[in-house]
């Protein structure tokens, strides 16, 4: 499935995106390279072959290399809240913006 310029224009339209003569045909090059990518795996024997749960589910078991979650910066909020038009019992007020 190769994809025309006009294609591509028709694209940018809908995305609401203005593209250059020469991005156009940039793009036009990506998108049918993607597409071409896509073509060559979906050509590929996948009879039998079970999906896996997680991609590093080959690698056997998978540890996680978590920090314990210690807080490193003291608490500064009322530092912080002092330039803030409205607080109250340490909240920022702000406008209601949805009625």
């Amino acid at each position: 499935m190769a994809l025309t310029a006009q294609d591509i224009t028709r694209v940018a339209q809908l995305a609401r995106l203005e593209l250059r003569p020469d991005e156009n045909s940039r793009v036009l090059g990506q998108l049918n390279g993607f597409f071409a990518l896509v073509e060559q795996m979906n050509a590929i024997d996948t009879e039998g072959v079970e999906p896996l749960a997680h991609p590093a589910a080959l690698l056997g078991e998978v540890a996680l290399r978590l920090r314990d979650d210690i807080a490193s910066e003291p608490n500064q909020r009322d530092i912080s809240q002092l330039s803030a038009p409205a607080v109250e019992r340490g909240l920022f007020l702000v406008p209601k913006v949805i009625e």
